[in-house]
């Protein structure tokens, strides 16, 4: 049995993870996918691949021996699949896609999961009422952490991203200053975090995806623990090519943290810092990955901060 991988997940898993790596999980996935579909039960019906999918993992709809539709979804060790399967565990259906499998991860890392409409996500709503719902979902997954979770915190994860960030800005040296201005604002937020919560990490509305059981339910976590603005920081810049192409846009992003912070009860000042250093890393990011114009985008939008 084969299941080809969408051209956007074989291209997405070579800027992350290199070629090399990506094409030696590519060519186990057959394996994987097997692994996989006999782990979930002997009765699973097999109906196609998602496409165009996502850029992190292959995603299979299925059907289960009493007829109930789910989806399959199979990722690489580096995109920490155990991770994901303890966040939503614990959320349990709330606010998240419902994990429909036992807790204990199996060989092929995947995740048996509620199937939603993969294809209509908050990005299909006007603005506006995106980030209204977008607010209303990201709320209810701000729970306390599971006693001795896996998670790392914000902390951690942002000192990590540091390096990236400092050797981009050694490459080009124009980098220096907006980078300098993110990582300060980095040290000064981490230092101080006011709260420890279990964040979905990359909450954006094409993350939020229409289902049966609510409107709208989130995918795709990458789970760690810490304050609710840095879960915030990434839906400040949604459509931020949209925002790039009017010449409101920096009036807009500043708007956007003022109303996302006043919303959800954030203090303004730390939403306005993550969501600069969020935009700079990404930015950075993606510039060694290869994607020169989403890095520039990212950079431009985080100059405006």
């Amino acid at each position: 049995m084969g299941f080809e991988p969408p051209q956007r997940l074989v291209r997405a898993l070579g800027e992350m993870y290199g070629d090399g790596a990506a094409a030696e999980w590519l060519d186990r996935l057959p394996t994987l996918t097997e692994q996989a579909i006999c782990a979930a039960g002997p009765n699973l019906t097999v109906e196609r691949v998602a496409a165009p999918g996502g850029r992190s993992a292959l995603v299979l709809l299925v059907r289960q021996a009493d007829g109930t539709p789910a989806a399959l979804k199979i990722a690489p060790p580096r995109a920490e699949p155990e991770q994901e399967r303890a966040a939503l565990a614990h959320w349990d259906g709330w606010g998240a896609v419902k994990l429909l499998d036992a807790p204990d991860p199996d060989a092929s890392g995947a995740l048996l999961l509620e199937r939603l409409h993969h294809e209509v996500s908050l990005r299909s709503l006007p603005e506006a009422k995106a980030l209204l719902e977008a607010a209303g979902t990201v709320r209810r997954l701000w729970v306390e952490p599971p006693v001795g979770h896996p998670f790392e915190t914000v902390a951690e994860r942002t000192r990590r991203q540091t390096g990236g960030m400092r050797a981009a800005a050694s490459a080009d040296p124009e980098l220096a200053p907006l980078v300098e201005a993110a990582l300060a604002a980095r040290t000064e937020l981490a230092d101080g975090s006011p709260e420890l919560l279990l964040l979905h990490g990359n909450f954006r509305q094409s993350k939020v995806l229409s289902g049966e059981r609510a409107p709208w339910l989130t995918v795709g976590p990458e789970p760690l623990v810490g304050e609710r603005a840095y879960d915030l920081a990434r839906l400040v810049r949604d459509r931020v090519e949209d925002l790039i192409a009017s010449p409101g846009g920096p009036v807009t992003a500043r708007r956007r943290v003022k109303k996302l912070a006043e919303s959800l009860e954030v203090e303004q000042a730390r939403l306005h810092g993550w969501t600069l250093f969020r935009a700079v890393e990404s930015g950075t990011r993606a510039l060694a990955e290869g994607r020169r114009q989403m890095g520039e985008v990212n950079l431009e939008f985080a100059g405006w901060l």
